[in-house]
């Protein structure tokens, strides 16, 4: 029987060139780690077409997550190992491409820090989520020039092993943390407690309720608890607005 995957640290990095994240994400997968331990982050998946060029701020796809598949064809075949794909508009930075368990992060679902938060950026978020902000800081920076964001949620005793392989690949500004990203659940929602407390602290408890049936629903649909997640959290964004605190509370009214 086959040893399940415990992902207990996250190793982040800056790559120069889509070549590199190519060869990373590829050998991180040759080493064991699954593709939804793995997260993604940039603005020039490939060279030729520029996400800055036919995405605008008034056309993004908060909730409009896609498979790699369909995203492979936009971006070439890197992003088509992923599922969670969304393209988001991140306040200092500009239209980005995520993919992996980043990207429900980054639509606001785990530090509230991007989502509706005038003046938050990438820095804010990944401070939330326990980094230095000085590092956080230096992230923002290299993504905004256009560099690449890479994130591996990895077994604490080969943490250093897979530091290593990063670094071989061209891996710069590498940042462990004690901990990995954000999940709303293990498998089924059955209640609120099943949510995570970073997700919890950022929706009223009626949209708990509205969070956890979307997500069972989509959950059951799909068998994927990425998707099930950015499903659940596009529902969110549909009903409620973010009040002065962050917390998605305020239900829209239907004109």
């Amino acid at each position: 029987m086959t040893e399940a995957y415990q992902a207990e640290r996250t190793i982040t990095a800056v790559l120069k060139e889509e070549k590199q994240v190519d060869d990373v994400v590829r050998r991180l997968i040759d080493r064991g780690v699954p593709q939804d331990h793995i997260s993604l982050m940039g603005q020039n998946f490939q060279s030729q077409t520029r996400i800055a060029g036919f995405i605008s701020k008034k056309d993004v796809i908060l909730g409009g997550l896609r498979t790699g598949a369909v995203f492979g064809s936009l971006f070439g075949s890197l992003l088509s190992l992923f599922t969670g794909i969304g393209v988001l508009f991140i306040p200092f930075i500009g239209s980005v491409v995520a993919a992996g368990p980043i990207t429900a992060v980054l639509l606001g679902a785990a530090s509230g820090a991007i989502a509706g938060s005038a003046g938050a950026g990438l820095a804010s978020a990944l401070a939330t989520l326990g980094m230095p902000k000085e590092k956080a800081a230096v992230y923002e920076t290299r993504v905004k020039a256009g560099e690449f964001l890479l994130m591996a949620e990895v077994p604490a005793d080969k943490s250093g092993e897979y530091q290593l392989l990063i670094e071989s690949a061209g891996g710069e500004e590498i940042h462990i943390n004690d901990s990995t990203l954000p999940r709303p659940c293990p498998g089924k929602c059955n209640d609120v407690t099943d949510l995570s407390p970073e997700i919890r602290s950022h929706l009223s408890e009626a949209a708990q309720q509205d969070f956890i049936a979307s997500y069972n629903a989509a959950l059951a649909e799909t068998d994927d608890e990425t998707k099930a997640e950015h499903q659940a959290w596009a529902s969110i964004k549909d009903k409620y607005d973010e009040d002065e605190h962050g917390v998605w509370s305020k239900e829209k009214v239907n004109v």
